[in-house]
């Protein structure tokens, strides 16, 4: 166990705790988009961003991802935090507008607007859904796929997966709902070698899956 402080509230935690968990335990709210319980913490929408003073030294770091140490000192609320965050939610409601979560956030924070240019996406690539097919299901269905301004969450070379079983865990964790499972099922191939599927139901729970042609003719 080692000891530090959190928002001027001396505490104890485990060594192996991130600097968010220990604050979540706290009572202490840290906004976060890209982090979930079950997965891999990555650090990638940086909403968690904290300021942590160590060695005489203060940083800004994200605390998903960040490990407590002992005589740490965590500010997650300061104005510059506010600002930090404030910025990250401007580009997420420049990127989607329309979506709840984002428009959730930008109240929170106080955003009205954004002085982005705007766009029409339902997906600000949390990462969420590659994670958990990768670390819950185990099959790496989707991926990110371009890069930059083009980049999307597709299967392989956006051709229908014929790794994809259907589960819909990828649309269950999607934090603004609108990961569609037809993206993995139905993507336009860019080969004249696409896989081809057939959809069939559990006759115990009903829940749908994908049953790859090639494995029925195996």
């Amino acid at each position: 166990m080692i000891k530090l402080t959190i928002d001027g509230k001396k505490v104890t935690a485990d060594a192996e705790a991130t600097i968010l968990e220990v604050a979540r335990e706290e009572g202490i709210e840290i906004p976060t988009l890209c982090y979930h319980e079950a997965l891999t913490p990555i650090g990638a929408c940086r909403l968690c961003v904290v300021e942590v003073t160590e060695g005489g030294r203060t940083r800004t770091m994200a605390a998903c991802v960040a490990p407590v140490l002992e005589g740490m000192e965590v500010v997650t609320n300061s104005e510059k935090i506010q600002n930090i965050r404030r910025t990250i939610v401007q580009l997420l409601l420049a990127r989607c507008p329309e979506l709840e979560v984002i428009r959730k956030l930008a109240d929170k924070l106080g955003v009205k607007d954004t002085p982005f240019k705007p766009e029409s996406e339902d997906c600000f690539l949390c990462g969420i859904c590659v994670r958990a097919c990768d670390e819950i299901v185990g099959v790496n269905a989707i991926g990110f796929t371009n890069r930059g301004v083009r980049n999307e969450v597709l299967p392989p070379f956006a051709e229908a997966s014929n790794v994809c079983i259907g589960c819909g865990t990828c649309t269950t964790v999607c934090p603004a709902r609108t990961f569609d499972l037809e993206r993995v099922t139905k993507s336009e191939s860019m080969h004249t070698f696409a896989k081809e599927y057939r959809r069939d139901y559990c006759s115990i729970c009903g829940t749908h899956y994908m049953i790859p042609e090639s494995y029925l003719s195996e």
